[in-house]
């Protein structure tokens, strides 16, 4: 599907100006914005430009609004939002931030799922909270609705805006197109991107037409944000997911995945919890394990199967959308054989 909507642009045009439209991206932009609170888009090429994006309209519409001294941005410990110097600076993690010389300014971290302490910190100065709506390199951490719900509440009580990380749980990774449509709260920007082009590089911020305003012709842009073959890709992959029966599939899919690992568990008790929505999903190591979470990633690779860590105590799950069951049932037989080699070589050495 993905490989035909790119051959056929192939044949056709690969690249206009940006001082220009093209057919492709009109037609994504209609279909993220009719499955989206958003009205206008912005195309880049990857999670982190639209990041960038995102964080250079919530401080220029600060700026033109409210005046230049509404510039905190508010990101939580742990988050990650690119590598590019602003996002991995709002990102919450010193090991990707550190050892670049003088940051950003005028960004605070504060602990997720933490809302007294938002609450005490946030004032006139704040011009966003940055979050991912489930935290993914820090741990596969999924919010209270209640978090959720009281950060919308102090955005608007604050005159801040709310933007959704959405580049690792947006297009149908939680079973919702996006993840901000299963938690009844809805942000004022999205970013988007990783599998909005299955693979092919491609990114977008999302946001209402009030704020699009604040970003006028030359205030940011992108040379190939927003090309025909990206856009016609992406365009498949947004058609597809938004079928009713696949947002199912994906639901349907979370539920063998946490069978099938509790069931590994029952046999070789290494995980506390298995935590995550939908297809990103975290089976987090208990106190025996703890730190072991590589351990576990290169057992799989010798199995032959492909698992992410997330941070070192997680072990990360976000298979495709659309792997089939027997697929999935050979993944986790192999899974199985890795964790129970582990556990035996563990017991070997405890006995």
């Amino acid at each position: 599907m993905m490989v035909k909507a790119l051959t056929a642009q192939a044949e056709q045009l690969w690249h206009v100006s940006n001082v220009m439209t093209n057919e492709p991206a009109l037609r994504l932009a209609r279909l993220l914005t009719e499955h989206s609170f958003a009205d206008k888009v912005f195309f880049a090429n990857s999670g982190a430009e639209a990041n960038e994006a995102a964080l250079k309209l919530a401080r220029r519409y600060a700026a033109d609004v409210y005046g230049p001294e509404k510039s905190e941005i508010i990101a939580f410990t742990q988050g990650f939002h690119g590598r590019t110097f602003f996002t991995v600076t709002v990102g919450g993690q010193a090991a990707y931030s550190d050892g670049f010389g003088p940051k950003p300014g005028d960004v605070t971290h504060l602990p997720y799922n933490d809302l007294e302490t938002l609450a005490a910190h946030m004032s006139s100065r704040t011009c966003a909270v940055m979050m991912e709506p489930l935290q993914g390199e820090g741990g596969i951490i999924a919010p209270d609705q209640a978090f959720v719900q009281g950060v919308r509440d102090l955005c608007d009580q604050h005159n801040a805006l709310l933007v959704f990380d959405e580049v690792q749980t947006g297009n149908g990774r939680t079973g919702e197109f996006y993840a901000y449509q299963g938690l009844g709260v809805t942000p004022d920007i999205l970013s988007t991107a990783k599998s909005l082009g299955g693979g092919f590089p491609i990114g977008a911020m999302l946001t209402t037409t009030a704020l699009a305003e604040h970003l006028k012709v030359g205030t940011h842009g992108s040379t190939y944000g927003g090309n025909p073959l990206a856009c016609a890709v992406a365009e498949a992959v947004v058609r597809t997911v938004t079928e009713p029966d696949f947002l199912a599939g994906v639901k349907a899919r979370e539920q063998w995945f946490r069978d099938a690992l509790q069931a590994i568990n029952a046999q070789y008790p290494i995980f506390s919890e298995i935590r995550g929505k939908g297809l990103l999903l975290g089976a987090a190591l208990n106190a025996e394990w703890k730190g072991r979470a590589r351990d576990v990633l290169q057992a799989a690779g010798a199995e032959g199967v492909m698992v992410l860590v997330a941070g070192a105590d997680v072990v990360r799950f976000t298979p495709s959308l659309a792997i089939t069951k027997a697929e999935f049932d050979e993944g986790m037989a192999r899974l199985s054989r890795a964790i129970g080699t582990l556990y035996t070589q563990q017991m070997d050495k405890t006995a």
